[in-house]
């Protein structure tokens, strides 16, 4: 995977990474280490900052490298097998992950959805981009209202295919795939163990 495409996704939160470090660095209070007329730069501040914006940079940069080396059968799996001890307790771990697995197939869907109808409204004259807040937003019903048509149409097709293939949830099911843990696997969760130890160490030293 390119680094440059793993870093994609930090272009839509550019405007909230720069709007964090701005505010922890100059409105966390402390010991001042720079200080012009009424601005003042304290240690604790560069230190929240460096902290937020590094954590946010993970949280973007891991979500996107899992969605795009991992497809979302394989995401679903993976969370039905980790918690599949919560069974024990009645818990519907398989309804859960279905539900997950079919929310992650409509997404591309219901983009392309709305898109179509954003073009077809635009064809009658309608105006998504010019005018104010409250404009734009009462210019969005006439998209929205056919987006969840839509969207419960598609949802009523999918219980009634669901339905008429028989399926009763998820007990006494197989995989046509199975997961299973290999060499990779276990050299990941040894990583995420030293990176969580090394994470409490040095929040107890630091």
């Amino acid at each position: 995977m390119p680094f440059k495409f793993m870093v994609k996704g930090l272009k839509a939160i550019a405007f909230i990474l720069v709007l964090t470090g701005f505010v922890n660095l100059f409105l966390t209070p402390g010991a001042p280490v720079f200080e012009w007329k009424f601005i003042a730069i304290s240690k604790q501040g560069i230190y929240n900052t460096i902290y937020m914006i590094t954590r946010l940079t993970y949280l973007v940069v891991g979500t996107s490298l899992m969605t795009l080396t991992t497809t979302p059968t394989r995401l679903t799996d993976g969370m039905e097998t980790g918690l599949n001890f919560l069974n024990k307790i009645k818990v519907p771990v398989h309804e859960i992950a279905m539900m997950m697995s079919i929310a992650l197939r409509f997404i591309p869907i219901l983009i392309e959805e709305t898109d179509k109808i954003m073009k077809a409204q635009m064809a009658r004259g309608a105006d998504f981009e010019s005018g104010n807040i409250i404009k734009k937003a009462k210019s969005m019903v006439p998209l929205l209202v056919p987006l969840f048509v839509s969207a419960w149409r598609r949802a009523g097709d999918l219980a009634m295919a669901m339905e008429a293939r028989c399926y009763n949830g998820g007990e006494g099911r197989t995989r046509m795939k199975p997961l299973r843990y290999c060499k990779t696997d276990w050299i990941a969760y040894l990583v995420l163990l030293i990176y969580m130890a090394l994470m409490v160490v040095l929040r107890v030293l630091f």
